[in-house]
């Protein structure tokens, strides 16, 4: 697994993400502002240790799972040792390969098997969700060898396959109507029995973060987002 870690001595807030498959630091660092540290995990493998930062401390610790980063950061919670006051889902589940929650297991496997440089153009086109979104962001697209992708996603597949982590709280999950990577149904599936997680469904594709500037602007949309569900004014009654 690989670690990306930008700090900054007076900041007192941290922003921890665990990243998705087929990833790497290029489709988060433009979004890295100077209001928080940060560490970013992807290339999930059992190749490289987990690496940490000696921890200062921090006023505010807020933990981000994309795809199936979701899964990753459950799984690798009690490694980290990191206790966040806030948690964000973000179109994905704790159960990535799966059925009902998460990615049927004949297109995942699939995909597993099938690792070309074709399909992997295909795989990033779905994650972006169309052609000018895909025009907009390739410069992002993860420079990786096809033998990482597939050392990865073996890695991923075996572990999911092994790991449950009842005693984890996602705060919020972020989901899209519009998500050609994990199905929207089945994730609609999964977070609707989570009652204490306040789900947030948005028309976008698997990957949205462009449409703003920074995580702080995505954070305080989905604060916000909270707050208007709370004031939400409520019938007359006649």
């Amino acid at each position: 697994m690989k670690t990306y870690i930008r700090r900054r001595e007076k900041n007192t807030k941290l922003l921890v993400l665990f990243a998705g498959w087929a990833c790497d630091e290029n489709l988060f660092i433009p979004l890295f502002t100077d209001e928080y540290d940060y560490i970013l995990f992807y290339h999930y493998s059992a190749d490289e240790a987990l690496v940490l930062p000696e921890m200062k401390k921090y006023s505010e610790i807020i933990l981000v799972g994309w795809s199936l980063g979701v899964w990753a950061a459950e799984y690798m919670a009690q490694k980290t040792g990191i206790n966040p006051d806030l948690t964000i889902a973000v179109n994905g589940t704790p159960f990535p390969a799966d059925d009902k929650y998460g990615i049927p297991l004949h297109i995942f496997e699939g995909t597993l098997n099938n690792i070309t440089e074709e399909n992997m153009n295909k795989f990033y086109f779905r994650m972006f969700g169309d052609k000018k979104t895909n025009e907009l962001n390739k410069e992002m697209i993860p420079g990786r060898t096809l033998k990482s992708l597939h050392d990865e996603l073996r890695w991923l597949y075996n572990r999911m396959m092994e790991h449950s982590n009842e005693g984890f709280r996602w705060d919020y999950a972020v989901t899209s109507e519009i998500d050609r990577v994990f199905p929207a149904e089945n994730m609609n599936n999964y977070w609707a029995k989570e009652k204490q997680t306040r789900h947030i469904i948005l028309p976008v594709p698997h990957y949205f973060f462009h449409n703003w500037k920074s995580f702080t602007e995505f954070i305080d949309f989905v604060r916000s987002y909270r707050k208007k569900r709370r004031t939400r004014r409520r019938p007359e009654k006649y």
